[in-house]
């Protein structure tokens, strides 16, 4: 089988003529008019989606014969190599293990010159077995010299590029101790999204590079500052978070770079900051967006010459700190608005990981609850249990708040449940307060509905929640329902019986 990869970009499937409007086959479809293949993968960038789909559309009707496969490659950064190689190591390895006796071929006619110097870095160092092929340009085209010009790098007319390029460490080497780190964390999940995250922030451990973390509200982005902090050099105990939303915006400095005793009003004596509470070791900021902008100017210096000035003090020292930000904000839209300097983006995004939100990786939701239902049963008399239906309204839930939020589902359910094993009815899931139509939510009746069940269902859950709220107390339970503490307590007692006899 002659297999075809390529990426798809903007001259595909037609690009337009030297002369009107007349159109002119692209790069993909000049390969397949010249080359015979039985099936074709096409790598898609969020930017050459259309390109993507009208190619697709193309060779379909033009090759009904042909297997069209597309692969979405979510790059945002189309020069960047870094991304890029890692992007084409995952998928390459999975296509050579699906087809392992199919002729590769790969296409440096579209996309970014980057990503054709990464397609023939791969097949040079023998990582895919695969011919380049290239078309050229008309003007160049010639009885000597064809519209498709081939190399075969995996052959031995090149042992010298082969031997020189793969000299070259992968981008992202795993260090031996990921996988006791993650553990140790209590980092779960293998959803690729996640297995990304955690390679590309191994990788960069080792470096003193400036990382930004960048993810929603939960997502755990503290916990993956500290676990590329445990697979660094420093010491472990040199890691220090600081919450920069958290701070008043005329203590900033202070609390960054310390003051002098008599430096402002309330300086009654000498603090330390916490740049020199992380020398030698990580400081991680948290919603560094929250920075004022003066404040940004001063973290911009330290970035670049390791130099801090504590207020009141007319001597700079020199500090040796790991930088690791993080924010739930958009940066781009904050530098068009002026609330964050462009310079101190590019310092602190030299290394940059991106958290997924829990409900894009939705697979990984069973294990996740699992996981923290252990620790929390470690704290319980009578340990608790997640039925499969229980397990499914948490995977169809769309968390907002992200792992947090999950956390605290799961251990607020366990400790009011009342018997051992909660099923979806159990879980006090509680929606995020709107001004919406509380009845939008109601459901759609259907075959299988039952009023009965659910009108059982939504008031088990109503007053476990005013029980909640109330800390306990039934009589003020009942009032927030509207309902005597007599019901209440029936129903509590109904529910401990329910539960002894089971």
């Amino acid at each position: 089988m002659n297999l075809l990869l390529t990426f798809t970009g903007f001259q595909d499937p037609y690009t337009l003529g030297l002369v009107g409007e007349e159109e002119q086959p692209g790069p993909i479809l000049s390969l397949v008019r010249s080359r015979s293949f039985d099936r074709i993968i096409l790598f898609s960038t969020p930017r050459t989606e259309k390109n993507t789909l009208a190619t697709i559309e193309v060779l379909q009707a033009a090759y009904p014969r042909m297997i069209v496969e597309v692969r979405d490659f979510p790059l945002e950064d189309p020069t960047d190599y870094v991304a890029i190689l890692k992007g084409l190591r995952s998928h390459i390895n999975e296509i050579c293990e699906s087809t392992p006796k199919a002729n590769y071929y790969v296409s440096v006619s579209s996309g970014t010159p980057q990503m054709h110097a990464c397609w023939i870095l791969l097949a040079a160092c023998g990582e895919i077995p695969a011919h380049i092929l290239n078309v050229r340009p008309e003007r160049f085209v010639s009885k000597d010299r064809p519209l498709v010009f081939e190399v075969d790098l995996t052959s031995s007319d090149f042992p010298s590029v082969r031997s020189k390029v793969c000299e070259i460490k992968a981008p992202y080497a795993i260090p031996p101790d990921f996988g006791m780190v993650v553990k140790e964390l209590g980092i779960v999940g293998d959803h690729s999204a996640m297995s990304r995250a955690l390679e590309i922030g191994a990788g960069l451990a080792a470096s003193s590079a400036p990382i930004l973390i960048l993810g929603e509200t939960g997502t755990g982005k503290e916990l993956f500052a500290r676990f590329v902090h445990r697979l660094s050099e420093r010491p472990a105990d040199h890691f220090v978070p600081l919450n920069c939303a958290a701070i008043p915006k005329d203590l900033v400095e202070s609390v960054l770079f310390g003051h002098k005793k008599g430096a402002f009003t309330g300086a009654v004596s000498d603090q330390t900051g916490k740049f020199d509470r992380a020398d030698g070791g990580c400081l991680f900021l948290d919603e560094v967006g929250e920075l004022p902008v003066s404040t940004q100017a001063k973290l911009l210096r330290v970035l670049e010459d390791g130099l801090i000035e504590p207020l009141g003090d007319e001597k700079a020292h020199r500090v040796t700190v790991r930088i690791i930000a993080a924010t739930n904000q958009d940066l781009g839209k904050a530098i068009k608005r002026g609330r964050f300097r462009e310079d101190l983006y590019y310092r602190l995004n030299l290394g940059e990981i991106r958290l997924p939100p829990l409900r894009e990786r939705k697979s990984d939701i069973p294990k996740i609850a699992l996981h923290i239902l252990d620790r929390v049963n470690a704290t319980l008399r009578r340990p608790r249990r997640l039925s499969p239906s229980a397990l499914t309204r948490l995977q169809n839930h769309s968390w907002p708040g992200n792992v947090r939020d999950l956390e605290n589902v799961i251990e607020r359910s366990a400790r009011l449940a009342r018997q051992e094993v909660l099923e979806a009815d159990d879980l006090m899931i509680s929606e995020p307060v709107t001004y919406a139509d509380p009845l939008a939510v109601l459901p759609e009746p259907n075959e299988g509905f039952s009023l009965e069940e659910y009108i059982t269902s939504a008031r088990k859950q109503l007053i476990l929640r005013a029980v909640e709220l109330a800390r306990g107390n039934q009589s003020e339970a009942a009032r927030l329902l509207g309902i005597t503490p007599q019901a209440v307590h029936k129903f509590l007692r109904k529910m401990e019986n329910n539960f002894n006899r089971s």
